[in-house]
């Protein structure tokens, strides 16, 4: 099955503890063998992915897989290990991942037109496949706490398209052309959006349902 979560605020991608101040993935989803496929930090928002499918797991996350698994595999439908001969075809599969984030400043085009162009980070050159302002677009829900706002400075939302996912990538973009990210909501993985989905509230899909999606994108 795959699991699409709305992750609220302070909430990590994991069913344990990791000792800190943050609350975990128990409260909220009360599913077995389920697994989140990548990772949103706690203080980000937005559509989180789980499954006990390995397959959709590794897509999604986007780890290389064969062609072939986006069409079913020969592996195990609980592990989703694929067979030998469907790991050693080419092809790279990879859900994008789309993200609303809230900056600090007065987003123009040429701050879109760097981001897609690509900056410079620590960790190697990176670029939004797509992205633009969103303009003055209402709050899509309360975020508690509220973000940290100097009533001198202006914020602006941009939506921003990614084909990777690097450690707090989003936030070391838009702080490389001078936009700190205040609040960060992922809106879309791959074919799937939030679509009206509550904060805190998750839909189940079925792994044929989830493989046709892929297929179709």
């Amino acid at each position: 099955m795959l699991v699409l979560f709305n992750k609220p605020y302070g909430v990590l991608s994991q069913f344990t503890s990791d000792g800190g101040r943050w609350q975990t993935l128990a409260p909220f989803i009360d599913l077995p063998n389920v697994y989140a496929a990548g990772r949103l930090d706690a203080d980000s928002e937005g559509l989180l992915a789980l499954t006990d499918n390995g397959v959709l797991q590794a897509m999604i996350a986007g780890a290389s897989e064969s062609r072939r698994a986006v069409h079913g595999t020969t592996g195990s439908p609980r592990t989703g290990v694929a067979s030998r001969a469907d790991q050693s075809r080419p092809g790279r599969v990879r859900a994008t991942k789309t993200y609303w984030a809230q900056v600090e400043g007065v987003a123009t085009d040429e701050h879109v037109s760097k981001l897609k162009r690509g900056v410079r980070l620590n960790d190697g050159d990176a670029r939004a496949t797509a992205c633009k302002m969103l303009g003055d677009i209402a709050e899509p829900w309360p975020r508690d706490p509220p973000i940290r706002a100097r009533q001198s400075i202006p914020t602006a939302w941009i939506e921003l398209t990614l084909d990777e996912g690097r450690n707090r990538q989003v936030r070391r973009m838009t702080a490389a052309v001078g936009l700190p990210t205040l609040r960060l909501i992922r809106v879309a993985i791959g074919p799937w959006r939030l679509d009206g989905l509550a904060t805190g509230a998750f839909r189940v899909i079925k792994d044929d349902a989830a493989f046709a999606a892929l297929r179709a994108a």
